[in-house]
């Protein structure tokens, strides 16, 4: 019997979140499904591009926390307001 994989199937073993033996069922889906191979590959170019996206806050949300910081002397626990 031929197990059908899902999409998400394809995204855990994107991640490295499936066993051994899912890898090789997953792998044998991917050259049989183009569907499924298109997926795959759509998801990998996605996942290389999401890991290049790097954050960086501006100089005045730094600035902020820095002073925001200087209020307190090491031995003094910071008060948190919600």
């Amino acid at each position: 019997m031929t197990k059908t994989f899902t999409y998400d199937d394809v995204v855990r073993y994107l991640y490295a979140e499936t066993t051994q033996e899912e890898n090789a069922l997953i792998v044998e889906a991917l050259a049989l499904d183009d569907e499924l191979m298109n997926f795959y590959l759509d998801a990998l170019e996605i996942q290389h591009q999401m890991n290049r996206i790097t954050r960086t806050p501006s100089d005045r949300v730094i600035e902020r926390v820095l002073d925001y910081s200087c209020q307190y002397t090491i031995n003094q626990p910071a008060e948190l307001s919600v």
